[in-house]
């Protein structure tokens, strides 16, 4: 079982996630990321042979059509508890995916939700592998995986936790 996925790979998950789970077409695209603005980043943590994180970043307003879609009902008036459960479930399920693309030894962990302006998120010792942007007739948005360690996953000394920087 490989250990790295590709751009393609999590295209396609992507692509089937959204389009399976809410209906949604969504194709990938050039359009650059920018930090800053009211966003939402739901991430999952992979430990294993490869040790990282798949993050989905979107607006608030994205958020909301999500949650609408995925739980069939009207996009929620306001960033809510549902909103954040479900971008988290969205990242949990592609994160999924993509931990069974790469190696089935890995654990997954519980989703993170950050909801704000102008933060940053990193992990420390960790380099982003891929940053894919995608867009669909809301926006873009953009999943990341960020890989932590060395060339092959190892720690690197003196980085011993994940951490995010609000």
């Amino acid at each position: 079982m490989q250990s790295e996925v590709s751009m393609e790979g999590v295209n396609e998950i992507v692509t089937s996630v959204f389009g399976t789970m809410m209906d949604i077409p969504i194709w990938q695209s050039e359009i650059p990321w920018h930090p800053g603005g009211d966003r939402v980043t739901a991430s999952v943590f992979l430990e294993g042979k490869w040790n990282g994180a798949i993050s989905l970043e979107c607006s608030r307003d994205q958020a909301r059509e999500f949650a609408g879609r995925f739980l069939s009902m009207e996009p929620p008036e306001t960033m809510d508890d549902d909103v954040r459960d479900v971008l988290g479930e969205l990242a949990n399920i592609i994160g999924g995916n993509i931990k069974s693309a790469m190696a089935t030894s890995a654990r997954l962990s519980m989703p993170s939700v950050i909801d704000g302006g102008n933060y940053e998120f990193r992990i420390c010792g960790s380099e982003v592998q891929n940053k894919v942007a995608f867009s669909f007739s809301g926006g873009t948005f953009w999943v990341s995986l960020i890989k932590k360690g060395g060339p092959d996953g190892e720690e690197s000394p003196g980085d011993d936790a994940f951490q995010i920087t609000i």
